[in-house]
C-alpha cells in the first residue's frame, strides 16, 4: 500500500501532475534535494507543492528515461536517514511524505512535498557544507531559484 495519492505509472508518465510539479533525480543528491523541497514546501504559487522521483533519470527537456535506474535496496536505510536529517536543516522543519515504489522492476524513492503549513520556509544553500548560508527557494516554471 504506498502513501501516495496517485498512481506511480500516472506520476512518471505526467499523466495526472504537471511537469513543473515533478523533479526527477538519478540518483541522492541532498543539495539539489533539499532546495527542491524547500521550494516545494514554499509553493509560491499555491500550485500543491510537488514530487521527486529518486532513481529516475530524465531527457535534456525534464521528460522521464525509460526504464528507470532504480536504487539499489543496499541505499535505502542511508537515504532515507540522511534525508531525516537535512530536513532538520530547513526553516522551520519540513518532510515530505516519503514512499518507495517499484516500478519496471526497479525501486524509487517518491517524495511527495504539498504546500507547508508553516511558510515561508528556507533551507542551508549546501546541506553539505560545514557553514551553513541559508536562503529562501522557490519553483519558477520547472527550476527551483534562490530568492534574496
Amino acid at each position: 500500500m504506498t502513501d501516495l495519492p496517485i498512481n506511480i505509472s500516472d506520476l512518471l508518465h505526467q499523466r495526472t501532475v504537471e511537469g513543473e510539479r515533478i523533479e526527477y533525480k538519478s540518483g541522492w543528491n541532498p543539495v539539489a534535494i533539499i532546495r527542491t523541497l524547500c521550494a516545494f514546501a514554499n509553493d509560491f504559487e499555491n500550485i500543491g507543492g510537488g514530487y521527486i522521483v529518486i532513481g529516475q533519470d530524465c531527457n535534456e527537456n525534464g521528460q522521464p528515461n525509460f526504464p528507470p535506474i532504480g536504487l539499489e535496496r543496499s541505499q535505502l536505510d542511508r537515504i532515507q536517514q540522511e534525508l531525516l536529517g537535512y530536513c532538520n536543516q530547513i526553516q522551520p522543519p519540513y518532510f515530505p511524505i516519503l514512499t518507495i515504489e517499484e516500478f519496471q522492476d526497479k525501486r524509487l524513492i517518491v517524495l511527495w512535498a504539498p504546500g507547508g503549513q508553516n511558510r515561508p520556509y528556507k533551507a542551508p544553500r549546501d546541506v553539505t557544507a560545514k557553514n551553513k548560508e541559508y536562503h529562501y527557494f522557490i519553483r519558477r516554471y520547472s527550476s527551483t531559484v534562490q530568492v534574496a
